[in-house]
């Protein structure tokens, strides 16, 4: 039977708020996930711009190899926690990582839904 517990994303700190100071590849890490293929995380990824004006933040998910793996939006200036992962999964010690078009303005936030055989 499988068991579900909710984790905190590899690249914060205590859960907090992950500050995108990435402005290209590769990316700021937002979470590993976990390793192997039998076990899998569902990833829950939301973003939140402090600044004056959108910017546009490219979220590599599973790689780096555009398009195949990005998934590209603009997020409107202090528009709220915008669902950029929408509890998509990976395993096998893929990364999440994301940049933005400016440095630090961008905060990346979630959780991570653990699945494990």
């Amino acid at each position: 039977m499988a068991t579900f517990s909710k984790v905190v994303p590899s690249g914060s700190t205590d859960g907090k708020g992950i500050k995108v100071a990435a402005t290209g590849t590769a990316g700021t890490l937002f979470h590993t996930a976990i390793a192997g293929s039998v076990n899998i995380d569902e990833i829950w990824l939301y973003l939140f711009n402090s600044d004056t004006v959108a910017r546009v933040v490219t979220v590599e998910f599973g790689g780096a190899t555009a398009p195949d793996q990005n998934v590209i939006l603009t997020v409107q200036s202090k528009a709220g926690l915008v669902c950029a992962i929408p509890g998509l999964i990976l395993n096998n010690a893929a990364t999440v990582k994301v940049f933005a078009d400016a440095t630090n303005v961008v905060t990346m936030t979630g959780f991570i839904n653990r699945i494990t055989a």
